[in-house]
């Protein structure tokens, strides 16, 4: 537990001091809650939905989250070419424990991370639902971040080079945000964009700040949170295999 709680602290300090990469990732959330919030506002409500800000809001949070925790696979890469990788797994600790503390430690930035976009979107405009529901939402959030963490932890643990992560989590990523209803309701769609959305892992995340939030749901919270731990504990596993086959 000791070296949970170390890897876990060392990658906090290391994400609080980096207050540029803080502001900086807040950008995009804020271009996507004013742009599209307000740019797409009256075209929304003219078509009898109401105000996209309180639509939008959830799923920008969970892009924010989702952003954060998948690229946090990148400071493997880089304590990997550093050196620091290689003293931490010929300690005497279990990598499973090296392993967890650091995906702790990513899932806390991105944690934190969401909820700055949603104190930031409540003075934009958001207003939420119920607050009964708030502990709820960090669930949902703290579950996001798991999973994504993990996800980028596993892919980064078979990778050497930057430039191969960046691809990939590309390529995962943006498909993974567009397709989970985050911009768009899910009712309604054509039938293979509805398969691929019930295949996304992030529109059970969207669905269920939705839910938390504005009180409206798709898929219902109970299926979000069941498929979200089931998930996050197989990926969990995964991760935990291909992080005991990294060579020192």
């Amino acid at each position: 537990m000791s070296t949970i709680y170390i890897l876990w602290l060392r990658q906090l300090k290391r994400y609080i001091r980096s207050r540029s990469r803080i502001i900086g990732s807040l950008g995009q959330p804020i271009l996507f809650l004013v742009a599209l919030g307000f740019g797409f506002g009256p075209i929304y409500q003219r078509a009898g939905q109401g105000s996209y800000i309180e639509f939008l809001a959830p799923g920008i949070i969970a892009m924010s989250i989702l952003f954060t925790a998948i690229f946090s696979g990148i400071n493997m890469i880089w304590d990997r070419q550093f050196g620091f990788l290689k003293e931490t797994l010929v300690a005497p600790v279990s990598r499973i424990n090296i392993m967890f503390g650091r995906i702790l430690g990513g899932a806390t930035e991105a944690l934190f991370q969401g909820i700055l976009v949603l104190i930031i979107s409540i003075i934009i405009g958001f207003h939420i639902h119920s607050y009964t529901l708030l502990a709820m939402s960090l669930l949902f959030m703290a579950l996001i971040s798991l999973f994504f963490t993990a996800l980028g932890t596993a892919i980064a643990s078979m990778l050497q080079d930057f430039q191969g992560f960046q691809l990939i989590m590309n390529f995962i990523v943006m498909p993974v945000f567009f397709l989970s209803g985050a911009l768009f309701p899910l009712n309604g769609l054509p039938k293979a964009l509805t398969v691929v959305a019930d295949l996304d892992p992030l529109s059970y995340g969207v669905d269920g700040l939705h839910f938390a939030l504005t009180g409206a749901s798709h898929f219902g919270a109970g299926i979000d949170i069941m498929v979200l731990s089931v998930l996050t504990f197989i990926l969990l596993v995964i991760g935990s295999y291909l992080f005991s086959k990294i060579e020192v």
